[in-house]
């Protein structure tokens, strides 16, 4: 579909949970309320949000380290066609720029290359350095990225044989303030309890699967305003990564499985407490692909109202990321579904018309 075309959708039109409207129109690539002169040229019939929201993806990135163009091209349009339009990478070793020049592939927020301890993460993903270069390297990747920059705050420490927290507090702040500087927002991978005070009052903004969220740490969230990104389809994987390494440390198998059982009650602990959640799958690393539909519906599976659910990968996320949604003159990131996805979110997993930047491409 040529950009000059104008597309017609008529139904219902979810530009938030209660501002609905019955059509939209889609000229020169943007949205507009208002009928124009010129009749359309193709007229689409459903229910429509916003582009879907990933905040949690690495295309560009495998399990073992950055892939090809076409590789990430391949998981780019695997997202596109389930109607994912907006991705928050969050950390890959590559360059993805070259997506940008895309206009069929989806938008990309990057957070530049994982930072993490040395010896202390995912080979071939992240700078590994010590803290006393930490600051630096945050600095290095706010200016590299698109407003984040991801830190690897707990691993396992294989002396310890567990999970353990990867960075002291006074060099989180000093990095953390550093990113700030540079007008970047920080995030940080973490699965245990005994990382995430440090964080928080370090500065931190987001943390990545926050699984080790307790009772003691939720309201220090809720009072610092850090938002969480539980990537629960990422944590379903627990018992089998837990399973794989129990032979060799068993310590840290059983914590991963207390994390597992418990991850439901923990978003939504987190969520009554008036944390921001996000929807996010982690996909590109050990996971496929094309799963925020399946992301949504395991927040609604914690215990998240679905309202709610679909805002952390729609509305709010755009928010969130400072990114339009379905406003006048905004580019025409959008996708049209059978049926109302406030009534039940698997129709998120059946997009009917995915459109981007006012092309209908899917």
């Amino acid at each position: 579909m040529a950009e000059r075309e104008v597309l017609h959708i008529r139904g219902r039109v979810l530009a938030g949970p209660e501002d609905v409207h019955d059509e939209l129109w889609v000229v020169g690539g943007r949205i507009t309320y208002t009928r124009p002169a010129a009749a359309p040229d193709v007229t689409v019939d459903g229910w429509v949000l916003p582009g879907l929201v990933d905040a949690h993806c690495h295309i560009g990135l495998d399990a073992h380290g950055a892939v090809d163009r076409d590789t990430t091209e391949k998981q780019a349009l695997t997202e596109r066609e389930a109607g994912m339009l907006l991705a928050r990478d969050a950390g890959t070793p590559g360059d993805t720029r070259w997506v940008d020049t895309r206009d069929d592939l989806p938008r990309i927020i990057r957070a530049g290359r994982h930072i993490a301890r040395t010896r202390r993460y995912i080979r071939n993903y992240a700078h590994e350095i010590e803290p006393g270069d930490l600051a630096a390297y945050a600095r290095q990747e706010a200016r590299r990225g698109d407003g984040w920059v991801k830190l690897v705050g707990d691993w396992i420490d294989r002396d310890a044989g567990d999970l353990a927290a990867c960075w002291p507090r006074d060099a989180l702040a000093e990095a953390i303030a550093a990113a700030h500087q540079e007008g970047a927002r920080v995030t940080a991978h973490c699965f245990a309890e005994d990382s995430l005070a440090d964080l928080v009052t370090a500065g931190i903004d987001c943390i990545e699967h926050a699984t080790g969220l307790t009772d003691a740490t939720i309201p220090l969230f809720a009072e610092h305003g850090v938002a969480i990104v539980p990537t629960l389809v990422n944590i379903a994987t627990f018992p089998q990564i837990a399973a794989a390494g129990a032979a060799k440390y068993p310590r840290w198998a059983h914590h991963l499985q207390r994390l597992h059982a418990r991850r439901h009650d923990t978003v939504r602990n987190a969520y009554d407490a008036g944390i921001a959640v996000f929807a996010g799958t982690d996909a590109g690393g050990g996971l496929p692909h094309g799963l925020i539909a399946d992301e949504v519906a395991e927040l609604v599976r914690a215990g998240l109202p679905v309202t709610a659910a679909l805002s952390a990968a729609t509305w709010g996320a755009r928010r969130w990321l400072g990114r339009e949604g379905l406003t006048e003159g905004a580019s025409a990131d959008l996708v049209v579904y059978e049926a109302d996805p406030r009534e039940d979110v698997a129709v998120l997993r059946a997009p009917r018309r995915v459109v981007l930047r006012g092309a209908v491409v899917a």
